[in-house]
């Protein structure tokens, strides 16, 4: 029983860990958008460039995170705890790949080429609504941790 109790701290703490790791890219990337979308000038567009080339890296790094370590790990846990989780991983997921291709999109459009003021003006026009895409992302992401995640988090510790 001790030795079950130990595992599940060991398995479980692990996704708390790595949640908190992504959460803290996910404001590395608000920060970043933030900072851009806020610019009035675009006539530096080789710094504006070069801004929208980390904002893409970060974009990609955190959309690769969710995809590849933070779902796998949620739906992992939520198959283990069987308590409806999957479902509801299953209802959000298509969503969220909804918002991915967005993100990968803005990407594509970007792609780490010089700039004109006339392509980063378009650019920003499109900066804006990836913001909307990314407040939905967000929500339907935190609702897959409060759900597959901070639910079970008294069940771990209490193991």
């Amino acid at each position: 029983m001790l030795e079950n109790c130990r595992n599940a701290r060991e398995r479980w703490g692990g996704v708390s860990e790595l949640i908190d790791r992504w959460l803290q890219a996910r404001q590395q990337l608000l920060v970043q958008y933030c900072e851009l979308s806020g610019e009035d000038d675009l006539s530096r567009t080789e710094e504006l460039g070069a801004s929208l080339v980390r904002l893409c890296e970060l974009l990609v790094d955190y959309v690769s995170a969710g995809h590849f370590e933070v779902y796998e790990q949620l739906l992992q846990e939520a198959r283990d705890f069987d308590d409806g989780g999957v479902e509801l991983a299953e209802k959000l997921y298509p969503r969220i790949q909804q918002t991915t291709e967005v993100v990968l999109n803005f990407n594509d459009l970007v792609d780490g080429r010089a700039l004109t003021e006339e392509q980063l003006r378009g650019l920003f026009d499109e900066l804006s609504q990836l913001g909307e895409v990314l407040a939905s992302r967000f929500e339907l992401e935190d609702c897959l941790i409060e759900n597959l995640h901070n639910a079970h988090a008294g069940k771990v510790t209490s193991a």
